[in-house]
C-alpha cells in the first residue's frame, strides 16, 4: 500500500496551540507496546515491581537529576504502563536561556527550554536502552519492536484540586488494576 497523507495522517492528541514548555504540572500515562505486562504484577492491590519495573521507576525518579528545572511528583509503575506527574519549573525556562555566568555575548543561540514531549521522549529512550540491556544480559522478556507505544497521554493540571485528584488516582491505581483499561487480563465477575 502506498502512502496517502489523507488516509495515513496521524492526528495529534496534544492541545492545539498549547506551548508544552510552559511551566506547570502535567499528568502523563506512558503505555508499553501491545500493553505487554513487562514491569511486574499487582498482588493484593499492591504493585510488585520486577527488575525491569525497578529500572523504570529508578529512571523516572532520576528525571530531576538529568534535567534541571524538571521535577516529578506522584508516580506509579504498573505492569504495562506508568502514570506520573512531571513538573516543568519556571527556573527551567529562565536557566536554559540565560547567557553565560560571565555575561559575555555568546555566538550560540540560547538553549530552548525542554518541552513535556522532550522529557517523555528522553525517558522512553533511556528505559528502552536499559531494558534492551536487561533482555541481553538478564533474560528479561523481549519486547515487540519497541518498548513503549508511539505516543503518550497527557493532561495539563489546571489547579490544586485537579492535582489532588490526580495524585489520589496515581496512589490508588494498583488497587484499581482489575478495572483498568490497560489491564488485558480477564476480569473476575
Amino acid at each position: 500500500m502506498t502512502y496517502d497523507p489523507v488516509v495515513h495522517h496521524r492526528r495529534s492528541i496534544r492541545l492545539k496551540d498549547y506551548e508544552y514548555t510552559t511551566a506547570g504540572w502535567y499528568f502523563v500515562t506512558i503505555v508499553a507496546q501491545d500493553r505487554a505486562c513487562l514491569f511486574g504484577e499487582v498482588v493484593d492491590a499492591e504493585m510488585r515491581l520486577n527488575d525491569a519495573g525497578e529500572m523504570v521507576a529508578k529512571i523516572w525518579s532520576e528525571i530531576p537529576t538529568f534535567y534541571p528545572g524538571v521535577g516529578i511528583d506522584s508516580f506509579v509503575v504498573m505492569p504495562n504502563h506508568l502514570h506520573g506527574i512531571i513538573v516543568l519549573l519556571e527556573e527551567q525556562r529562565t536557566a536554559s536561556v540565560e547567557a553565560d555566568p560571565l555575561c559575555l555575548p555568546s555566538s550560540e543561540p540560547p538553549a530552548k527550554p525542554l518541552s513535556l514531549g522532550d522529557v517523555v521522549r528522553r525517558f522512553k529512550s533511556m528505559t528502552t536502552r536499559e531494558y534492551g540491556n536487561g533482555v541481553r544480559q538478564s533474560a528479561w522478556p523481549p519486547f515487540n519492536q519497541r518498548l513503549w507505544q508511539r505516543n503518550y497521554f497527557e493532561h495539563v493540571v489546571r489547579d490544586e484540586r485537579d492535582a489532588d485528584h490526580l495524585q489520589d488516582y496515581v496512589i490508588d491505581n494498583p488497587a484499581n488494576w482489575a478495572f483498568d483499561v490497560e489491564n488485558l487480563q480477564p476480569r473476575a465477575v
